[in-house]
């Protein structure tokens, strides 16, 4: 969740989306399901067909190969990343879930997403439960400790407030000495915690800081005028404010001086240390769905071209 991660609220209207993303593998829920075979492409995704290509899915882990599916971590719902596909729902769409099919397609096995909250991604991740986490997180040295990362996208934090700015927030600077909402355990939790300095430097008060469980309460927060901003991936705030009810509640800042976001850095697809041959079996997948188009048009279908790479890096955290 560019910067590690936050979440969305109520976006009824942005939440029917299955059958306007032209994604075969919409149908696939957050629950375990069957093990998938060889068998199981091509894919249809962002009206892209994706085929298997048979060295890859040598490459795989033999224990992936015989079950036929990787099992992936995400926290539901992050839109535009995570999302279900009508309210009520577990079946997920959204940029990653997307992305998880066409990398699995081309790789020649199932890639079967399941929610989990996101401070607890890694150490399912360490203890097994999973083969990989696609959930929008922020490639750093820290997790680089722990886990490896295929980087497929490059985002910042961005700062989502109430319809029209009645604050009138064009900075982070403009955050200090106003309540404000965020995810917690995310990037942007300590990005705003780091900026407390900068305000009090400014002889301005500090920002009271609100962490949710969600973001989606952060929003919820926003909405009712509990805080005056949200703090958010910039992908996911641009996506939120164009989207929740109709694109009337929230506005999404530009600051000029960080037009990516602030902190802009690599997210990563998530792999333990011990499948190796799964992280490169997966960057060299990624890489051949960027050369072929496929990876600009499902961020296109997204409105967030702009955060895709051009190169399918590992463990390419910036200090």
């Amino acid at each position: 969740m560019s910067p590690s991660l936050s979440r969305r609220p109520a976006l009824l209207a942005a939440l029917a989306l299955c059958g306007s993303l032209s994604l075969t593998a919409c149908g696939s829920s957050g629950g375990d399901g069957p093990a998938a075979t060889a068998t199981a492409t091509p894919v249809t995704v962002a009206g892209v067909t994706v085929t298997r290509d048979a060295a890859l899915y040598a490459a795989l882990p033999a224990a992936i190969r015989k079950a036929g599916r990787v099992r992936v971590a995400t926290d539901v719902p992050y839109p535009p990343f995570e999302m279900y596909t009508a309210e009520g729902s577990t079946t997920m769409t959204g940029l990653d879930h997307d992305l998880g099919q066409a990398l699995g397609a081309r790789l020649g096995v199932t890639f079967v997403f399941q929610a989990q909250k996101f401070d607890g991604i890694v150490p399912a991740l360490q203890a097994g439960k999973y083969d990989a986490a696609i959930s929008a997180i922020t490639d750093n040295k820290e997790r680089e400790q722990v886990v490896d990362f295929v980087d497929y996208s490059v985002s910042g934090s961005g700062i989502l407030v109430a319809e029209g700015n009645p604050q009138k927030i064009t900075t982070l600077d403009d955050l200090c000495g106003h309540s404000v909402g965020v995810q917690t355990a995310t990037n942007q939790q300590k990005l705003l915690e780091k900026h407390q300095d900068a305000c009090r430097t400014a002889g301005r008060e500090p920002i009271h800081l609100q962490a949710f469980p969600k973001d989606s309460d952060a929003q919820l927060a926003l909405r009712s005028g509990k805080v005056v901003a949200d703090v958010l991936t910039k992908p996911a705030a641009g996506w939120t404010a164009k989207t929740a009810d109709g694109g009337a509640a929230f506005d999404l800042v530009d600051d000029p001086a960080a037009l990516g976001g602030y902190n802009a850095s690599p997210n990563g697809i998530a792999i333990p240390k011990n499948l190796p041959e799964l992280t490169g079996a997966v960057q060299k997948a990624l890489q051949s769905l960027i050369d072929d188009g496929t990876v600009a048009k499902i961020y296109g279908t997204y409105g967030v071209a702009s955060i895709a790479v051009k190169s399918a890096t590992r463990n390419g955290a910036v200090d």
